[in-house]
């Protein structure tokens, strides 16, 4: 009972947490960035952190086997993940973009984990045959690390094709406008000044999606090969392609092709975050759409929605 009544504590203090970091996250977004918010919010995440790894040490201690049994339990292990990814810059007394992405992903797991809608999750109960085995830390462990790893890089991706994006929609305006300017004799120098860092936040923002996503991809083979075992082990056979596997599949294979596009320089760039965007849903389906099914072999993991 105490474990319990520990956990619920953590878990709230957690939330709470993250509720006021996601609040100044959106004061400095909307309104100017603060130096001294921006600390809090950091300290923040490293308090949350700390609350969830209290909260799973604790749920492994009572339920006697590592908490990644569920989709509750998976959640949370992935929003202690995304922290710890959110975690390594702020330690290094480096501020980077892959904050702005590691941090609301985080948020929004632990809050969509510990809402009303897996309500009948929070409560830890035996595993089942299938799930009883030394594979369990290392199989789906490094497959939570690696949709985290995955999903911070894909969304690294995005914010690159959107800025991108800008950046060519604004280099035609700025043509009509430096035209405006010859005929009138105006001299504007604040655009190659604001081009120039633009620039370099398009290259920071490549060469990170690129670290992250080569980490979610080991991360992902480890986790695939380690499953191919364990399901020889359990069901006598590496591979059966049920949805989860054959999607599993499809996402080693999208990665692939984006790290296959990085080792040429014409791809670099905008051409391979459109394959890494592409893997971003691909994840999604593969970590929470297929457990919607509830088919297949994998189909302890489904769930359903509860509405309080």
């Amino acid at each position: 009972m105490i474990f319990f009544t520990l956990e619920h504590i953590l878990t709230h203090i957690s939330l709470s947490i993250v509720s006021i970091i996601l609040t100044i996250y959106l004061i400095n977004l909307l309104v100017h960035e603060i130096v001294g918010l921006y600390d809090s919010s950091e300290k923040g995440m490293v308090a949350a952190f700390l609350c969830i790894t209290g909260l799973l040490v604790i749920r492994w201690i009572y339920s006697e086997h590592l908490p990644l049994s569920d989709l509750y339990e998976s959640l949370m292990f992935l929003s202690w993940s995304l922290s710890i990814i959110h975690m390594l810059p702020f330690f290094r007394k480096h501020k980077n973009n892959l904050s702005a992405i590691t941090a609301p992903s985080a948020i929004f797991t632990q809050g969509f984990a510990t809402s009303g809608l897996l309500t009948e999750m929070h409560q830890s109960t035996i595993l089942i045959p299938a799930l009883q085995s030394q594979w369990l830390m290392m199989h789906v462990s490094m497959m939570v690390l690696s949709y985290a790893s995955l999903l911070c890089g894909s969304l690294l991706s995005v914010a690159l094709l959107v800025i991108t994006f800008r950046k060519k929609k604004n280099t035609f305006l700025f043509g009509e406008i430096q035209y405006v300017n010859e005929i009138s004799h105006v001299n504007n120098y604040f655009f190659p000044f604001r081009n120039y860092h633009r620039h370099q936040l398009i290259q920071q923002l490549d060469c990170w999606s690129s670290r992250v996503i080569s980490l979610g991809f080991l991360f992902l083979t480890i986790g695939i090969l380690s499953g191919a075992v364990w399901a020889n082990e359990a069901w006598g056979s590496y591979w059966n392609w049920d949805p989860k596997e054959t999607w599993a599949f499809i996402t080693w294979t999208i990665f692939a092709i984006y790290l296959h596009t990085r080792t040429n320089e014409n791809f670099q760039g905008s051409n391979s975050a459109i394959v890494a965007s592409i893997g971003f849903f691909i994840i999604w389906i593969c970590y929470f759409g297929v457990n919607l099914l509830g088919i297949g072999l994998h189909s302890y993991g489904s769930f359903a929605l509860t509405f309080n």
